[in-house]
Parts: structure tokens; C-alpha cells; sequence
């Protein structure tokens, strides 16, 4: 009877030993393969003009930035505007104030100059809702690891639009989107579908 165990216990181990030798070197079983996919990237933005024709007097407070797998992303708030922010969004040679015509110099292989219909100050008293200066660096906009954005600079609120250079690595495409108290400009990371 020892001996039967004994030569059962034996079979079940080598039995075992042939099944995971079996398996390829490297494989997991099915529940824990991970899948390593290139993210879709949105297309067909191009990097022709956008624009819509909306206007406010509420006045712009703040600009942002964050990156994205696909995309870098500038957020201009309008706190009150709701959807009636209008904006105009192109590449241009080179960056000149409204009013004055002076050139602003924007680092980068190409620039976006960011035009928003909504005032950097208060239209009844006057007073800067934005603390941006002129030719300057935007406030509280570090680009530092983005993949597409080089440099920025504020060029000024002029008759109700406020000026907005965008240093870019490219002439790349680009979306606006005009969401609820925000315009939001996404310059792609390339030409391609990837990310």
C-alpha cells in the first residue's frame, strides 16, 4: 500500500512538473496578460484659423495649461461668460500687440496667437481681473516636460480682446473648443494618429 502512494505521489509531481514546462517561458495565464496599445489620437484638426464670432464683458481671470498624451492644452477662463465667449486662434509669423503694433517676440518653431473676446480687466472700473504683463511669460504657466508648448506671452487686453502668444515646437494641428466660462486650445503632439 506504501508503495501504491508512493507511486502515485510520484506520478502527480511529475505530472505537474510536465504541465508547467509546458507552458512558454514568459507566458501569464490569460487573466493577467497585460495589453500594451498605442493610444488613438483625435485627427482632422488642422492648423487652419478657428474662430467663433461670441463676445462678453466678463472678464477674463486666469490661463492654464496641462499636457495630455495626445495633445498639450491651453485653458483660458471667463468665469460668468457661459458659452458666449468668442475667440479667434491662429498661426501668425510673428506676434504684434493690439493698439500699439509692437512686436512681441514668442520662442518656439512657430507661433499661435490666442485672441479672446473677453477683457483682462474690469470693464466698469478699469482694474486687471488677469495679473499679465505685457511681453511677458504668462503667470503661473510653467511648460517645462511639454511635449508641443515652448513659450508664452501675454500681449494684452485691447478693446475688449485680450492677446495671448503661444510658443509651439511646430506648426502642428490644432481644436478650440468653447465649453461653459472657458475657450480651450489643444495643439496635437504630431501629424500622426498616435500618442
Amino acid at each position: 500500500m506504501v508503495r501504491i502512494r508512493t507511486a502515485c505521489a510520484t506520478l502527480a509531481l511529475v505530472g505537474a512538473t510536465v504541465g508547467v514546462a509546458a507552458v512558454p517561458a514568459g507566458a501569464a495565464p490569460a487573466g493577467a496578460q497585460s495589453t500594451t496599445r498605442a493610444t488613438t489620437c483625435p485627427t482632422g484638426w488642422g492648423s487652419l484659423a478657428k474662430t467663433d464670432a461670441g463676445a462678453t464683458v466678463a472678464p477674463l481671470t486666469n490661463v492654464r495649461t496641462g499636457r495630455h498624451t495626445c495633445f498639450d492644452r491651453m485653458v483660458v477662463d471667463v468665469p460668468g461668460a457661459g458659452s458666449g465667449v468668442g475667440y479667434r486662434v491662429q498661426y501668425v509669423d510673428r506676434l504684434y500687440q493690439d493698439g500699439s503694433g509692437h512686436q512681441i517676440p514668442v520662442a518656439g518653431g512657430a507661433v499661435i496667437e490666442v485672441r479672446v473676446t473677453a477683457p483682462a480687466y474690469d470693464p466698469e472700473t478699469g482694474a486687471a481681473t488677469y495679473p499679465g504683463r505685457v511681453a511677458r511669460p504668462l503667470p503661473g504657466v510653467d511648460l517645462t516636460g511639454y511635449r508641443t508648448f515652448r513659450d508664452t506671452r501675454f500681449a494684452g487686453s485691447f478693446e475688449g480682446e485680450t492677446q495671448i502668444g503661444l510658443g509651439v515646437r511646430a506648426r502642428l494641428p490644432f481644436r478650440v473648443q468653447q465649453l461653459d466660462d472657458r475657450v480651450i486650445v489643444d495643439v496635437a503632439h504630431s501629424w500622426t494618429a498616435t500618442g
